[in-house]
């Protein structure tokens, strides 16, 4: 993972000064050559330790070791990455509008797949799809997580995997109670800590049910509880882009499962075409 990459990602879980670091070293990367960890502290007014235990909490061994590293990622990019290239072409084209937004969604949905291994996401979609043919795929979300809630439950109820989704904490808490070994319950909370619903999530496990939560990538209550978290990376210091970046790195964490129960099923795949036929009948005029 290329260092840059893996600080953006990270970037949510630190705490104000590391955030401080991280943002001097994203958004001057290039000058990075030039600065000592001295420097760096001085230019941030923070202490010298705090820029070695930051590299060293990034998995580095200090300081020389970063700077060398988010070098080679920069001549690896000018010597021809394709990516970075279409990027720079973007920024230079727009980068206060719409070619800036796009960047940004790129990068926020990069980092959202890098912190979501394949085997988490198979082994979400491999729950789903055991509680699809033994039991039920509870879903609830409040407020604008329930558009994803709702959205994902009828793409879950196109492949034949039986929905329960509800928008109403009350109405969840008496949903779950018939819940059993086996069932799953997906949980959308962008921030992770409604008092609510970590309540359903508690009550979900007390019934051997397996708890899955769709947060931030943030230390959160929701994700504590969860046997399986599905983590979304987007940060922006603008509050209106902010949660269009968010938005965009989660559906796209959405569709990857969703491509999974496809293809890892014949039967679902079949099913899939057939409802998605009949629905089309139905809107035929």
């Amino acid at each position: 993972m290329s260092p840059l990459v893996k600080i953006r990602s990270e970037r949510d879980q630190m705490s104000a000064v590391e955030r401080r670091i991280a943002d001097f070293i994203l958004e001057n990367a290039q000058l990075l050559r030039d600065y000592s960890s001295q420097q760096l502290a001085n230019a941030l007014g923070i202490s010298q330790s705090s820029v070695v235990k930051f590299t060293q909490k990034l998995g580095f061994k200090g300081y020389p070791d970063l700077k060398y590293s988010v070098g080679e990622a920069i001549a690896r990019a000018d010597n021809g990455d394709a990516t970075h290239v279409a990027t720079k072409a973007a920024e230079a084209h727009d980068e206060s509008g719409v070619g800036s937004l796009w960047r940004r969604k790129s990068e926020a949905e990069e980092e959202t797949r890098l912190i979501n291994t394949p085997d988490t996401l198979q082994a979400v979609a491999d729950a789903m799809a055991t509680a699809g043919a033994k039991g039920k795929v509870f879903m609830i979300g409040l407020g604008d997580d329930d558009i994803y809630a709702r959205s994902f439950a009828l793409r879950l109820s196109l492949l034949g995997i039986p929905t329960v989704h509800n928008f109403d904490a009350a109405r969840m808490a008496a949903s779950v109670s018939a819940a059993g070994a086996g069932d799953v319950l997906l949980v959308f909370s962008e921030h992770g800590n409604h008092p609510a619903l970590c309540k359903i999530g508690r009550f979900f496990r007390e019934r051997r049910g397996r708890l899955i939560t769709v947060t931030r990538h943030t230390s959160n209550p929701l994700r504590a509880l969860a046997d399986i978290a599905l983590l979304v990376s987007a940060h922006d210091d603008r509050p209106y882009i902010q949660p269009v970046l968010y938005q965009s790195a989660l559906q796209h964490l959405l569709d990857g499962v969703f491509v999974q129960l496809c293809e890892g099923d014949e039967q679902r795949h079949v099913q899939l075409l057939s409802n998605l036929e009949r629905v089309q009948q139905m809107l035929d005029p």
